[in-house]
């Protein structure tokens, strides 16, 4: 997390793809959905997909149910 004007942002994220683990800044996984790939966050039953808020600057945030949520703010910070 980084601060913000009015409230903190996710700075980076790690990810896993089943196969090998990473880190990718915000604007690096923003590009990463842009350019067409699905995310999600899962907790081994749920999934939620990861989309991208368009914005200045853009940053990513859940879609679930039709609506912009904030599980990802949920997630254990590293």
């Amino acid at each position: 997390m980084e601060g913000g004007e009015r409230h903190d942002h996710i700075a980076s994220v790690k990810w896993w793809n089943g196969q090998k683990a990473g880190v990718s800044t915000r604007s690096q996984m923003v590009d990463f959905i842009n350019g067409g790939q699905k995310v999600y966050v899962t907790d081994g039953q749920n999934m939620v997909y990861v989309g991208v808020v368009k914005a200045t600057p853009s940053y990513i945030r859940t879609h679930a149910d039709g609506k912009w949520t904030d599980n990802l703010l949920a997630l254990p910070r590293f």
